[in-house]
């Protein structure tokens, strides 16, 4: 009732400065003022009640990220007492405390934009998984002032299994053009890159694709291997029903074991009293993605190996069998057949993910694909930061040049870095890329028409070695990256007087 009382006195002293003022305009919109003051009154409306009487969690912090407001529904739904969230800030909560992983304020926060992500709270240790929407609040000047995030947990969609199928197809109906022309699109409008050993990669998944086939997809962080996972679901059978994707080595082993499978009611001490399902039954009738798999506890191995082989699992603290249906992706970076040797990885699980192996090869084998892949994140974070930008033919070439370790994720950052950098003038000084790739513009290759065979070959190779060794721990790991022995890098260092501070391997 104090909100009431406190805003029927301001009225009353509105009221009171509308009949004193003799200014029209002021008056005018004092009276406004007042006429919404009265219709809030007239109406009724406590938001404060409303909100601490909805089913949604509800999570404010200000635009630092320091926790103000949580409502009742928050502590149901996530188990979470109120007191350990507020006055704390959310990334203390992230990296810290760890009581969550994803959610949307940090990205509201970082851009100032809407963003609607998957959020898992972790009450007394116990995976929650939910979908979080934030929204950013802002002060009359436009800067950010609040950000409101509010959220379910994902079981509470169970109920909307019955209309999935209705709402695909008012999806299709509200535009069917687009709808069509997603189905209809081919494989070149999704990857980039068509030469050498992608071209088998194109023709491979055209065929595997549309079957149920386990496929290992294996190469170097950040090569792309999970576009190809999305290029095989999106162009299977299946690609209507759900794609779930877990990375293994994101997560806890102890907990990983309940978000794969799920557990019954009164599984483990801190267990969710309803039970809950895991990622299995989540992604049942469709495609199960097992991100970065060699990282997979080995007791964890066996399960997964008689769940591939029998399509069933039985949750935590369960003991009926659930049958499924699930097409297997599994990825790694990692050599499977090392860890098999290494008592790491078991090799019967190996055979039985290895259905159809796909190697994806790393960036510095794709030197053909720079340019297409450089073109495309141009256009992507030109668009997003309203910034033209374009590359000289040097620049381009210094990309080519490079060994890149971090593959085409790298790529996609140092372009989006140039871009930021571009400010608004469209193009970069060489010397921000040379220093980006640790290139030295004075070594830089100077291949003249006068130069014979000989010369010029002994000069690409002298940059080629410079380029990768700095860019190396040591000469084994040089070695590796050019497929030669650290003993002929050995000899070539000497060979051309390169400047390396440790020659040994």
């Amino acid at each position: 009732m104090n909100q009431y009382l406190a805003i029927y006195q301001v009225r009353q002293m509105l009221q009171k400065l509308i009949s004193e003022t003799a200014d029209a305009d002021l008056a005018d919109k004092l009276k406004n003022i007042d006429h919404q003051l009265n219709y809030f009154l007239d109406k009724g409306i406590d938001f404060k009640q409303v909100v601490d009487g909805i089913d949604d969690s509800i999570f404010i912090t200000d635009n630092k990220g320091n926790v103000l407001y949580v409502n009742p529904a928050y502590t149901r739904n996530t188990g979470i007492e109120s007191e350990r969230v507020i006055n704390h800030n959310i990334y203390d909560l992230i990296e810290k405390d760890k009581l969550y992983s994803g959610g949307a304020i940090p990205d509201v926060l970082s851009t100032g934009k809407p963003a609607f992500r998957l959020s898992t709270t972790y009450a007394n240790g116990t995976p929650l998984t939910g979908y979080a929407s934030g929204t950013p609040i802002f002060d009359s000047d436009g800067s950010l002032k609040q950000v409101i995030a509010s959220s379910r947990p994902i079981v509470s969609l169970q109920s909307l299994k019955e209309d999935f199928n209705t709402f695909i197809k008012e999806i299709q109906e509200m535009n069917p053009q687009n709808s069509c022309a997603e189905s209809e699109k081919s494989l070149n409008d999704e990857m980039i890159g068509k030469d050498g050993t992608l071209a088998n990669i194109w023709t491979l998944i055209s065929h595997v694709a549309p079957s149920d086939a386990t496929v290992l997809i294996t190469g170097e962080s950040g090569a792309g291997k999970e576009v190809i996972a999305d290029e095989i679901y999106r162009n299977s059978n299946r690609n209507d029903k759900p794609f779930v994707k877990i990375n293994c080595a994101a997560i806890p082993a102890h907990l990983l074991e309940s978000e794969l499978f799920g557990y019954e009611k009164g599984a483990f001490s801190g267990a969710n009293a309803k039970g809950k399902q895991g990622l299995f039954e989540l992604a049942n009738h469709g495609t199960l993605m097992l991100d970065e798999i060699g990282d997979m506890p080995m007791d964890l191995q066996v399960k997964l190996l008689r769940a591939i082989q029998q399509q069933e699992i039985t949750r935590i603290g369960g003991s009926r069998p659930i049958k499924l249906d699930i097409r297997f992706l599994a990825l790694t970076n990692s050599n499977l057949k090392e860890k098999i040797a290494n008592g790491t990885f078991r090799q019967d699980l190996y055979y039985r993910l290895n259905v159809i192996p796909i190697y994806v090869p790393p960036l510095r084998e794709r030197v053909a694909d720079i340019e297409a892949l450089c073109n495309r994140f141009i256009e992507v974070f030109s668009a997003k930061y309203n910034r033209p930008f374009s590359l000289t033919e040097q620049q381009l070439t210094y990309l080519k040049q490079y060994s890149w370790p971090g593959n085409i994720r790298e790529l996609e950052n140092i372009i989006e870095y140039l871009v930021l950098c571009s400010s608004g003038i469209g193009q970069v000084d060489d010397s921000i890329i040379a220093g980006l790739l640790n290139i030295s513009q004075e070594q830089e290759p100077t291949i003249t028409a006068d130069m014979d065979f000989s010369s010029a070959v002994a000069q690409f190779e002298k940059n080629l070695l410079e380029t990768t060794l700095k860019t190396s721990g040591n000469l084994r790991e040089a070695g590796k990256k050019l497929n030669i022995n650290a003993s002929t890098i050995s000899r070539k260092i000497k060979q051309y007087n390169i400047d390396y501070p440790n020659k040994k391997e």
